[in-house]
């Protein structure tokens, strides 16, 4: 249940910040070059100002593989009055969705040919005990701030997904918030999303209404085309972001050719366009299930033995847990999905699994077994949604 507050949401998240600029020592922003960063990143500028705190911590953490306009953007947020702008461009590993042959781009790896050259005064030593990009803010926290108490704020938001939602809405985390999370709570080390009830015209509102400078991608995706839901300023190989390489040619060529030059798979894909990880509309003719298909390209597809035991090892455990789920087609075409991209850790599947009608599905079979049948009014309601989600 939702309730409505005569605050709007701006005034809202400044008074969040506020609070939490009171409770912390140490606030810092994650910055990624979109537009919920920066939103956050601005309210931050404003209270740091309002409490004497400048200069403001601002952390990047370069994945190489980013759009020439998020680097150019960055460099402008790091001249800001007031920002002390930390550049991370250290080793770092990200899975690479562009390849079933190269799973990984070793990020600023030695000895390698980069997409370009290092920023002046960047930090490029990985002293923090990972190489694994969703590990590195929890790790960089933990060791720039061992003794002290440390507030990272993000741009999360409920509106992206169904489990984030429920992450920040439903049990509190630190004093009375729900809208964070803990990092290591005897440290007193917490990740914090201000923006969580905000909307993505909020967002765009704020930005344009205070005249703060954005990564200008958005505009060429807006000019392009691309649906709202789908701009996306993160790095071009991951596994949700590989619409952009269909693309990516076209708004900027010369990245294109230094990330085709550096990883396997992007060339194929800028040619191949919409078509790269089209799942088939209708199940191929010498095939006679859905699952047939899916276990056909997992053992023939698939290249690596690692990623097919994962994929299967998945597999196994939803075709238990999704026994009795009113179309099951679905699901199927979700995973052959993952595997075109070679997603073996499954976030493709995740976001999946988190959509309503699933996760409802889920909730409501839960205790209920005796009652689980083709004539319960939720399952019939369920399939309605599914139809109308095709």
């Amino acid at each position: 249940m939702r309730y409505y507050l005569s605050q709007n949401v701006f005034d809202a998240a400044l008074d969040r910040i506020r609070w939490l600029f009171d409770e912390f020592p140490n606030v810092v922003t994650a910055f990624s070059g979109g537009k919920d960063s920066t939103v956050v990143m601005q309210l931050a500028l404003i209270v740091a100002r309002e409490k004497n705190r400048l200069p403001l911590r601002v952390m990047f953490i370069d994945q190489e593989a980013e759009w020439q306009s998020v680097v150019e953007y960055a460099r402008r947020v790091r001249d800001l009055p007031g920002v002390d702008f930390r550049w991370y461009q250290m080793p770092l590993q990200l899975f690479n969705s562009a390849s079933s042959d190269t799973e990984w781009l070793q990020c600023w790896q030695p000895g390698a040919e980069w997409m370009r050259p290092k920023e002046s005064g960047a930090i490029t030593e990985n002293v923090y005990g990972t190489t694994r990009f969703k590990d590195l803010f929890t790790a960089i926290i933990n060791t720039e701030h061992a003794d002290e108490p440390c507030a990272l704020l993000g741009g999360v938001r409920c509106e992206e997904s169904p489990s984030r939602n429920a992450g920040l809405t439903t049990a509190a985390t630190y004093k009375h918030v729900t809208w964070g999370k803990a990092f290591d709570k005897k440290a007193h080390h917490y990740n914090f999303s201000p923006l969580y009830d905000w909307s993505y015209t909020d967002v765009w509102k704020a930005i344009h209404a205070n005249g703060w400078a954005y990564c200008p991608i958005y505009d060429h995706q807006y000019q392009y085309g691309v649906p709202l839901q789908n701009m996306r300023v993160s790095n071009l190989h991951h596994e949700t972001a590989t619409n952009s390489l269909y693309y990516l040619q076209e708004v900027e060529r010369e990245t294109f050719e230094a990330l085709a030059r550096r990883l396997p798979g992007v060339h194929t894909i800028g040619q191949m366009k919409n078509d790269a990880f089209t799942v088939p509309k209708e199940l191929p003719f010498m095939f006679e299930s859905w699952q047939e298909y899916r276990d056909h390209l997992c053992t023939h597809f698939v290249v690596h033995e690692k990623s097919r035991n994962a994929f299967q090892h998945r597999f196994a455990k939803m075709d238990i847990k999704y026994a009795r789920f009113p179309n099951k087609e679905r699901m199927y075409r979700a995973q052959i999905k993952a595997m075109m991209a070679n997603d073996w850790e499954g976030a493709l599947i995740d976001n999946w699994e988190a959509n309503p009608w699933v996760h409802g599905w889920v909730k409501w079979t839960k205790g209920r077994e005796h009652e689980r049948n083709a004539q319960n009014p939720y399952i019939i309601r369920t399939m309605s949604l599914e139809a109308a989600c095709k």
